[in-house]
């Protein structure tokens, strides 16, 4: 069966990689109705998804041949290589799916490594996926999703894709969504610093900084990250929205690519060093909106 005839049937899923964001991402192909088998490193993070009635894999390996489209959420290349190419990974299936979507964030080149060999290995066509939204979006099915690869392989996969993700978009060949996600990190990125400056400022000058969303809604500085991360400035949070380190992470490969094409990007590095001493500090866990606690009030 070629990649684009997928677009045709409802397929078998794998999904690999529940975490944070894999999690809800899996349950909503779940509720829409997908086959789904599971495989996660740690077994006690697939409960929600088994509830929600998907079935555990053994292997990565098990869950592609029982699956026609594999789906992948995972940390960082390394963790994407050891799955994909390890012992008894999807590189060595036979005879199951036909197209890998990865979801994970890395450097486009190393995607574009990646696609060629596991093509070699046993024909899947990848397609890279990066996606923004956060988990509250995984959750809510609000994803933007951008897009690489052949144009069969994201036809054959979209529909798929529409169950967590409203804005799905093909960006070009292999590569290309990697480097759409890592434009939408320096423009996230640089945000969610200045913001910080934003709201301690607000303070220091005797203005209740949990009023700047209401005041700047619909202006020409509202944002997601104004409107999410500024409460969570002010008042602080229970559950992170996400790591500091994994922004770290994206902003350290922004700034790869723009020294390998000659583009200067100054403000996304200021935005990096600032996520770098939150890490040193031992807060890389932690959510960027506390990049506000690197701005002490003043003593009075």
């Amino acid at each position: 069966m070629a990649a684009g005839d997928l677009s045709m049937t409802r397929p078998a899923l794998a999904f690999l990689g529940l975490g944070l964001m894999g999690a809800p991402m899996a349950r909503r192909l779940c509720a829409a109705g997908y086959q789904v088998h599971v495989w996660n490193r740690s077994p006690e993070k697939l409960a929600d998804a088994l509830a929600a009635g998907a079935v555990a894999a053994p292997t990565p390996r098990a869950a592609a041949e029982a699956a026609q489209i594999v789906l992948m959420c995972l940390m960082d290349a390394r963790a994407v290589e050891a799955v994909v190419f390890g012992a008894d990974g999807v590189a060595a299936a036979r005879g199951g799916a036909h197209v890998l979507v990865d979801h994970s964030s890395m450097r486009p080149d190393r995607t574009r490594e990646f696609a060629a060999r596991l093509e070699a290995a046993n024909g899947m066509q990848w397609v890279d996926a990066p996606v923004s939204g956060g988990v509250k979006g995984a959750g809510e099915g609000s994803l933007a999703i951008m897009c690489g690869g052949a144009p069969a392989a994201f036809a054959a996969v979209r529909a798929v894709l529409s169950a967590y993700g409203a804005n799905i978009n093909l960006m070009g060949p292999s590569g290309a969504g990697q480097v759409t996600k890592l434009c939408n990190q320096v423009i996230a990125g640089t945000n969610m610093a200045v913001l910080a400056e934003a709201v301690r400022l607000a303070q220091n000058a005797g203005v209740d900084a949990a009023m700047l969303p209401r005041a700047l809604a619909g202006g020409w500085a509202d944002s997601k990250p104004l409107q999410i991360l500024v409460p969570r400035m002010v008042a602080g949070y229970d559950k992170p929205v996400g790591a500091s380190d994994t922004m770290l992470k994206d902003l350290d490969t922004a700034l790869d690519l723009g020294r390998e094409t000659c583009t200067p990007l100054p403000v996304a590095g200021l935005a990096a060093q600032l996520l770098r001493i939150l890490s040193a500090q031992g807060k890389g866990e932690e959510e960027p909106s506390v990049l506000v606690d690197l701005y002490r009030e003043p003593r009075r």
